[in-house]
């Protein structure tokens, strides 16, 4: 019989990379109704219900929601969670092409304006743009926005851990990888999900702009 002997290692402790840190204003908080985020590939406004229908349309596959909770069944339904999510404080916009059709959905998150972070997520899109310029036009929108508006200090994304594509999507934005967060919460199916965690800091912010803008203008 093979067993397995659990061996204890001694823990070295993390090291403050910001020794040096300085006090950071609250951020900018709420957003005005009327803000619009144009550049690039895409446009991004704020959710209304009347977008139902065609974010519907543009979301009703199988793959989109291969790891996301929630699927509506009909655009009244996704209306209906989309305007609750909103009123807990999730500022959900919709991602559009040049030409103006719906491309997909991304949101500010989990908002702390006295810690001055918030997160960027729920992000579908239709399968016909996954892997273009849709996505990295769409978060060095929002980033910029958090960022150089805002004032953001942090921004954090997350996904699940059997999500390959959407962890490299977010790494090659230029965010850092922080960990992985075990049995973080339940999936659609019942099953417990670990969430893989990446962040930008503002510290960080000049760089990673810097990479996005070369990747999109190249």
């Amino acid at each position: 019989m093979i067993t397995k002997e659990f061996v204890v290692t001694e823990f070295v402790p993390a090291v403050d990379e910001r020794p040096d840190d300085t006090p950071w204003p609250p951020m900018k908080w709420p957003i005005g109704d009327g803000v619009v985020l144009s550049g690039g590939a895409v446009s991004l406004s704020r959710f209304a219900p009347s977008d139902a229908e065609d974010l519907f349309g543009a979301l009703d596959h199988d793959a989109v929601w291969a790891h996301v909770k929630g699927r509506p069944k009909s655009p009244a339904e996704l209306a209906t969670a989309f305007t609750a999510r909103a009123a807990k404080g999730d500022l959900i916009w919709v991602v559009r092409l040049n030409d103006g059709t719906v491309a997909g959905t991304t949101s500010y998150l989990d908002v702390v304006p006295e810690a001055a972070r918030l997160e960027i997520g729920w992000t579908t899109y239709t399968p016909a743009v996954w892997g273009g310029r849709v996505n990295p036009s769409a978060k060095f929108l929002l980033l910029q926005y958090a960022f150089e508006e805002l004032g953001a200090g942090r921004v954090q994304l997350k996904t699940d851990i059997r999500n390959q594509r959407s962890q490299r999507a977010i790494a090659r934005l230029g965010a850092r990888y922080e960990g992985v967060l075990r049995r973080y919460q339940p999936r659609a199916d019942g099953t417990m999900r670990d969430t893989v965690m990446f962040s930008i800091i503002a510290e960080e912010w000049p760089s990673v702009s810097s990479g996005l803008q070369d990747r999109l203008n190249p």
